[in-house]
């Protein structure tokens, strides 16, 4: 299930990118026209800063931006970045691994179909961009 965090980050992506020709955009619009507080909203946008996929502008006319174009943001990205791992077990993760104590992963049936799910869901979200969240 994905984090408030996770679902506030893609609001706020999508809202920008409906808007991208208007350029920059207030924090505070964005808060407000997609019902997200406003302090969070500031620590997730600052992540996507700090990440580069993001900038900001100060003063009159300015706000956030895109430093990436929405379409070149692949969705598994932005999950990974805000929310960790996207598989559902840490014995599955591509870049979260993590051994299981208590298992033998070459006779789990649960880490197979696990992984199964993994990759269906990677490939959905590495061919979805920002771009494709946003109405059109």
């Amino acid at each position: 299930m994905l984090s408030k965090k996770t679902q506030y980050a893609f609001k706020a992506l999508t809202f920008m990118a409906e808007r991208k020709k208007d350029g920059p955009v207030l924090i505070a619009e964005i808060a407000k026209r997609k019902k997200i507080p406003l302090k969070f909203l500031e620590n997730i946008l600052l992540e996507l800063k700090k990440a580069g996929l993001l900038d900001s502008k100060k003063g009159k006319g300015g706000g956030y931006f895109f430093k990436v174009d929405p379409q070149d943001i692949r969705l598994a990205q932005v999950m990974r970045l805000i929310e960790g791992p996207i598989a559902l077990l840490p014995c599955v993760s591509l870049n979260f691994y993590e051994r299981c104590k208590d298992c033998d992963e070459k006779k789990c049936g649960l880490n197979r179909v696990m992984i199964q799910v993994r990759d269906n869901t990677l490939m959905i979200l590495e061919n979805k961009t920002v771009s494709d969240l946003a109405i059109k």
